[in-house]
Order: C-alpha cells, then sequence, then structure tokens
C-alpha cells in the first residue's frame, strides 16, 4: 500500500499541462489582437505626448535630434500665454461646454423616451419605429451634416415652419449671439456687468463664459440630438427587456400609476444602462469633430469651435504640433475627470435614516424599516434599497 502511495504520488498531474496549454494557445489567439493595439495605439500615443513636451514641426521624424524637449511649454502656451492660442482655447471649452451640457441630457431622455414607447406591447408596428428611430444613427455623418445645415439655411425648410406661425426665424449658420445673452436681453440686461466683464478665464471674461451656445451652434446640437438618440435608444430598450416584471406588476397591483411605477420601479433598475449612456454621451460630445469641419468649420465667429477642431486646425493648418498634442491630451484628462465624477454621483450609496423617513418608510419594532405605501416597497426592491445597509437599517 504504501509503494502504491509513492507511485501515485509522484506522477505529474494532467491538469497542469492542459492548463498550460491553453495558456499558450490563448497567447497566441490574442497576439495578433494585443499587437495591433501596441502599433496604433499604444505607440501612437506615446508619440503625441513626446510630440506635445517637443518643439517638433511636423516635419521628419519627431525622434530626431533636431527635435527638442521643451516641457510644458506648449501647454503653457494655450492656458496661460495671453495671446490668441489662449483664448483660442478658452473659446473651445466654452462652446464645447454648452454642447455637452444640452446634448448629453436632451438626448438620454429623448432616447429613454422612444424606448420607453417603442417597448409598449399596445403599439403596432414596433419594427417599423425602432428602425426609423435607428436610421439617422447609420446614416453619413458628413451626408446628414450638409442636409441638416441646407435645412437651417435662411430660406430653408426651418425658417419656412416657423414662418407658418408668424416668426421669422434667424440666420441660424451666420448668427454668432449666445443664446443667453439673448434672453437676458429681453429683460433689459443687455451690458455686461463690471465684475463679469473685468475678469475671466483662459483669456474669455465670464461674461463671454455666461453667453450661452450661440444660434449658430444650436444647429450642430440639435443634429446630434437627432443622429445619436437612436442608438442609445436600442441600449434602453435591452435593459427595459430585461427587467423583472413582478416588480412593475406589484406596483400595479397595488394601484401604482404609470408615472409612479417608471420612476419608482423602472427608473431605479435602468442604472446601469444609464451610466452606460451617459459616459458614452459624454465622451462623445467632448470629441465633437466631424459635424463641425463638414457644416462650420468653427464660424460664426468661433462660436462653434470645439477643441477637438482646434487641435486639428493648430496642427494641420497652423503647423503648431505641440499646441494640438498638449490639446488633446488636455481634453483626454477632462473626459476621464469627468467620466470619474460621473460614476461617483451614479454610484450605489447607503440608505441614511433621513432618506428612509422622507421617502416614506418608518422603523418598526425590529428596528426595520417599512413602507407605508406598498408602492414604495416594489420600488425599494426595484431601487435594490432591501440589499443595501445604510446608517438607518435594513428593510
Amino acid at each position: 500500500m504504501t509503494s502504491a502511495t509513492v507511485r501515485t504520488s509522484g506522477r505529474r498531474p494532467r491538469g497542469g499541462g492542459i492548463r498550460r496549454g491553453q495558456t499558450a494557445a490563448g497567447l497566441l489567439f490574442t497576439a495578433p489582437a494585443v499587437i495591433l493595439l501596441l502599433v496604433f495605439l499604444v505607440v501612437p500615443i506615446l508619440m503625441a505626448l513626446w510630440v506635445s513636451v517637443s518643439d517638433w514641426g511636423g516635419r521628419g521624424s519627431p525622434f530626431s535630434g533636431a527635435v527638442n524637449f521643451v516641457g510644458l511649454k506648449n501647454y503653457a502656451a494655450i492656458t496661460s500665454g495671453g495671446g490668441l492660442a489662449e483664448s483660442d482655447f478658452g473659446t473651445s471649452l466654452r462652446n464645447n461646454f454648452w454642447y455637452v451640457l444640452l446634448v448629453v441630457p436632451l438626448q438620454t431622455a429623448l432616447a429613454l423616451l422612444l424606448a420607453s414607447l417603442v417597448n409598449t406591447r399596445i403599439l403596432r408596428g414596433r419594427g417599423f419605429f425602432r428602425t426609423a428611430f435607428y436610421f439617422p444613427s447609420v446614416t453619413s455623418s458628413v451626408a446628414i451634416t450638409v442636409l441638416w445645415f441646407f435645412l437651417f439655411n435662411p430660406s430653408g425648410a426651418v425658417n419656412a415652419l416657423l414662418g407658418l406661425i408668424g416668426i421669422k426665424g434667424p440666420n441660424w449658420p451666420a448668427d454668432a449671439d449666445g443664446v443667453l445673452h439673448g434672453l437676458l436681453g429681453l429683460v433689459g440686461l443687455k451690458t455686461a456687468p463690471g465684475f463679469l466683464a473685468s475678469s475671466g478665464f483662459l483669456g474669455i471674461t465670464w461674461w463671454d463664459w455666461l453667453a450661452g451656445p450661440s444660434v449658430g451652434m444650436l444647429i450642430i446640437i440639435s443634429l446630434a440630438i437627432f443622429t445619436t438618440s437612436g442608438t442609445f435608444m436600442l441600449l434602453f430598450i435591452a435593459a427595459l427587456q430585461n427587467l423583472s416584471q413582478e416588480v412593475e406588476e406589484a406596483a400595479m397591483v397595488d394601484g401604482a400609476s404609470a408615472w409612479q411605477r417608471f420612476r419608482l420601479v423602472t427608473l431605479p433598475q435602468l442604472r446601469p444602462t444609464l451610466f452606460t449612456v451617459l459616459t458614452l454621451g459624454l465622451i462623445g460630445t467632448w470629441q465633437v469633430f466631424d459635424q463641425v469641419y463638414t457644416g462650420s468649420k468653427g464660424d460664426p465667429g468661433k462660436t462653434t469651435l470645439t477643441p477637438a477642431y482646434l487641435s486639428y486646425q493648430a496642427g494641420f493648418i497652423n503647423q503648431q504640433w505641440g499646441q494640438a498634442a498638449a490639446i488633446a491630451f488636455i481634453l483626454f484628462a477632462i473626459i476621464v475627470v469627468l467620466t470619474v465624477f460621473q460614476r461617483w454621483v451614479l454610484r450605489e450609496r447607503g440608505v441614511s435614516k433621513r432618506r428612509m423617513r422622507r421617502g416614506g418608510f418608518t422603523p418598526g419594532d425590529d428596528g426595520r424599516y417599512r413602507a407605508a405605501d406598498r408602492t414604495l416597497t416594489a420600488a425599494a426592491i426595484a431601487g435594490g434599497v432591501a440589499d443595501r445597509r445604510g446608517s438607518g437599517g435594513n428593510l
């Protein structure tokens, strides 16, 4: 028995060899993709990082001996140089800020609304409506941008429709006036207050930062909402079809209205999809380029200038490759910071006593919080409150 035991323990395990073979095969199959990512993604990023801290002029190799290291000089030129480069960068950030502030919430809300409508069982021809709403997302960006600007011409269809109700439409592509400045002018505030005109940020006064999007930028904003809502609609449809129907049916039995079921039951379950849609929307809106390049090229009056287009302009037109790369990396940092902040805002939180009481939950004799309304109980289950611990305790 002892010798048999020794012989058995001396054998090499077969599973280890199989696992090593699977590891080698996995590395072999993934090697082409890894090599492509290294050559066409990692290496260009590292090259662009070097260009942003060098004086490369666009000719020859950026790693030649004639190229010198200049540190953060290119970054300083666009953030604190006090010249045209700084004011252009500040203008592009202001324009993109208002663009993001309007496009991301509106496209998310519209996509969720379309998904909710198309997902209803009583709607006939749901396949047709899904295709119709998604079709603008797969249309050529250049073609739809040209068509969109044609519709917003002074003699285009948009002004013609406004004329039918007695409104004289503006010259959309050539109007550089800020929307908020226009609204403030209607209430008598047509000149900048002293404290807003005397100081600013990145070469732009605070009064100009508060101008809002220009009338020309509204064309691109409406175009972005029209073309991206269909894609995000599909994400919401997939999420809605995977939701638990038992919780919603329980809320219906308890007498919850359609708005209560959506707000308290459906929406909390869409938190992961909502985070995905907001993140993709945030990244896409900060990288807007093709609509500006095709439709406006930054006009009128640089009110449609964006950081992505400014980076292209600085590099390919003005041959200031260091500043172009610096703009790109600052834009990358902005996207990363805002994405992390957005994830922090949408994170799962513990439920405090104050929040439970405000939501209609009352503590019982056993220390557990219970809802006075059974609809709230369904909402708590949908939102995961029943599975989370906080200072308020459990449900």
